[in-house]
């Protein structure tokens, strides 16, 4: 029986397919238009993710569905109605694609959504839980906290089982928008003003370790129907953050203090507020359940994922 990789072209969508190929796992990749592929897997096109996709093709004799597809957070959205556009891709995409699942006989469908769903920051102590009170703000985490609900739906009416991963920050050899520019500023050594950003405390998953929670949770029987939360275990300030990853790329992080007010300030008068909370909040996931009831623990420490990271970025 074959493993159909939704968006296996795409970030983590690549690095999971390299992974079932040398665990000898039957994949075939979907993906909007054909593009070159790992070793050994079937790619498929699809063309866009919408409640009008026809799956038939894709899903002959599939066991489990990894969907990771999707229309992702955009910073600067200029759609006219940005909800709309996510609702399209994120909610009737996804249903089409379960529901189709379903008819063809698929046993598991694994959907990675976002800690979006959860809400946009945590306080200080007080992480986001798998079984919190989902709190979305913007439209990305409120189309994927509306997947979540359709897929449960779904699970109950069928007895497909769904497996929902909500992750933070993923990054790792090869990573594209906010987290690559950081990277690009500390390796040219640009001085940023957040030396002071020693209190608050942000989570991030390592790419490798978001692959193998995927794979475990394909596995693992009590994953079925189970929501889980996934971070490398470590949660780290702003501050820290920058100079770890410095060292990672074998440069020092030059960072000046600057008041945090200020930088409140600052933000506000760019009307991005946004930028503020990002580098100055917190964003903790509490990632006890996927641990005790999977017996997962993360492979990769922080440190290993952002040598992996510098590694492939200075090649």
């Amino acid at each position: 029986m074959i493993t159909l990789v939704t968006g296996a072209n795409g970030f983590v969508g690549s690095a999971l397919c390299v992974r079932l190929r040398r665990d000898g796992v039957s994949v075939r990749g979907a993906m909007r238009v054909l593009s070159s592929q790992s070793d050994g897997v079937e790619p498929i096109a699809i063309g866009s993710l919408s409640s009008n996709t026809d799956w038939t093709e894709a899903l002959s004799n599939v066991e489990q569905v990894v969907h990771l597809a999707a229309r992702v957070h955009i910073m600067h959205d200029k759609s006219a109605d940005p909800l709309t556009e996510f609702r399209r891709v994120n909610v009737d995409g996804t249903v089409n694609l379960a529901r189709q699942a379903v008819a063809t006989g698929v046993k598991r469908f694994i959907f990675l959504s976002s800690i979006k769903v959860n809400g946009e920051f945590t306080e200080i102590g007080r992480p986001f839980t798998a079984d919190d009170i989902p709190a979305p703000e913007d439209p990305y985490g409120v189309s994927k906290h509306e997947a979540e609900q359709l897929l449960r739906q779904i699970a109950a009416d069928t007895g497909m089982q769904v497996v929902i991963i909500r992750s933070p920050l993923v990054y790792g050899p090869g990573v594209k928008a906010n987290f690559e520019s950081m990277i690009r500023w500390l390796k040219r050594g640009v001085p940023m003003p957040l030396a002071s950003s020693t209190e608050n405390r942000r989570s991030l998953v390592a790419i490798d370790n978001l692959v193998d929670l995927l794979v475990t949770c394909m596995n693992h029987p009590a994953a079925a129907n189970q929501t889980f939360l996934i971070s490398d275990g470590e949660d780290l300030s702003t501050a820290e953050l920058l100079r770890r990853m410095g060292a990672a790329l074998r440069c020092s992080a030059r960072l000046f203090h600057a008041p945090p007010q200020l930088l409140k300030l600052g933000a506000m008068a760019l009307n991005k507020p946004g930028i503020y909370q990002r580098l100055c909040g917190s964003l903790q996931l509490d990632i006890t359940k996927t641990r005790e009831l999977l017996g997962w623990t993360p492979p990769v420490s922080v440190d290993e994922g952002f040598r992996r990271t510098a590694a492939a970025f200075c090649q």
